[in-house]
């Protein structure tokens, strides 16, 4: 037999870690590793929180699992609070990002659809992400993640990213919502700009359609506000969010308004394992730590610090790197060549684990909960690993 237990999707690395202590990782051989990827941007509290380990171990000797045929009151105590502290009214509780995507999508078209419309289409933004579902990658124009599995499904219209008029031109008898990240992820840390999101949410009240966000990577303090739409001054209608709000355990969430979410009735969605009492757990506990002013306003102070401490550190190889975007722990540095083996090279040589992403970028998304220290290790690691890294020739 030629192929390996674990399905061969994954292109894995040789790091193989096995434990891990706040912002590291340590692997089975004893080396250590910055971790500066947090899992894509899910480790938010670092490795072995004390609060959040203690929460998920107190809730697994309690109880772990129920169906969701009988009453949740985990799943209500949490639902309550993210209503509290965000714009939605109503929550429905996932394992993954994808699929709170896959929610977000089936609420946009349920509420035309329960009203008698037959709105379906959903306009999109070119070099997205939004999971790895049949309809997620048929939400996103990338090839790459196409290969293999025609036909897409169809209703999604492809818009440049940033591109308002684009949006706008775009919108047909048949548009039921747009659907975008604030700030691309894979896509290279690629934040919109204000007039787009600001426009955004005006020609979806102009045209009766809705606003869909899909804040996998973005959301729970990421970027210094709670979700990044804030920063931009609006309101979405229905939300995508996963990643951090578990803090390393299976947790994600569609959130919507109460007139955005008025075709999801009983029948119409539905899941196994999601809201189970241990990923709720987790996710109470992550909000015990995040969801305040002072956790939020210091995750913008050390985002400016690590984006200042980069910013000066590029300028001295420009045959390198180009620059540095982002907002607050959710940073991208666009380098003059595709990224993947640089970040190999500080992985492998230099312990410092970071992320590629598109358009020549590494992400880098330290835990939320980093201080100085942690810092300067990145900053030393990143220019060991420039000074020793020879620039692959072009082809």
């Amino acid at each position: 037999m030629s192929i390996t237990p674990l399905m061969p999707v994954y292109p894995r690395c040789g790091f193989r870690p096995v434990r891990g202590e706040g912002a590291w990782l340590i692997a089975e051989d004893g080396a250590r590793a910055l971790d500066f990827a947090s899992g894509i941007a899910v480790n938010l509290l670092g490795h072995g929180h004390p609060h959040l380990t203690k929460a998920i171990q107190d809730q697994a000797a309690t109880l772990m699992h129920v169906s969701n045929l009988y009453g949740s009151p985990q799943g209500e105590a949490f639902a309550q609070r993210l209503v509290d502290t965000t714009f939605a009214d109503t929550v429905f509780f996932t394992n993954s990002g994808a699929e709170a995507v896959e929610c977000a999508i089936k609420t946009a078209r349920a509420f035309h659809q329960s009203a008698g419309s037959d709105r379906f289409e959903i306009i999109t933004f070119k070099n997205a992400f939004h999971g790895r579902t049949m309809a997620t990658i048929s939400a996103s124009n990338q090839d790459k993640m196409h290969k293999g599995f025609a036909p897409l499904l169809p209703g999604f219209v492809y818009v440049d990213f940033d591109d308002l008029a684009g949006a706008e031109a775009a919108i047909s008898e048949r548009t039921a919502a747009f659907l975008v990240e604030p700030i691309q992820g894979e896509g290279g840390v690629r934040p919109a700009s204000d007039e787009f999101m600001v426009g955004l949410r005006k020609l979806a009240d102009d045209h009766g359609i809705l606003l869909v966000l899909d804040e996998v990577q973005c959301g729970v303090a990421r970027t210094g506000a709670l979700y990044a739409h804030e920063l931009y001054g609006i309101v979405p209608d229905v939300m995508a969010s996963a990643k951090g709000i578990g803090g390393g355990f299976p947790l994600g969430a569609c959130l919507a308004t109460e007139y955005a979410a008025r075709g999801m009735v009983v029948g119409t969605h539905g899941s196994t394992y999601g809201g189970n009492p241990l990923a709720l757990a987790a996710g109470n506990a992550v909000w015990d730590v995040v969801a305040n002013d002072a956790f939020l306003s210091n995750v913008r102070a050390m985002g400016d610090k690590l984006r200042g401490a980069i910013e000066q550190f590029i300028g001295n190889y420009p045959d390198l790197f180009i620059g540095v975007r982002g907002k607050g722990l959710m940073l991208g540095i666009q380098m003059t060549h595709e990224a993947r083996a640089f970040v190999a090279h500080l992985r492998d040589h230099h312990g410092l684990l970071t992320v590629a992403a598109g358009d020549n970028t590494f992400r880098v998304l330290p835990p939320l909960n980093i201080d100085d220290s942690h810092v300067a290790t990145f900053i030393e690691k990143l220019s060991a690993g420039a000074a020793s890294y020879a620039k692959p020739v072009a082809a």
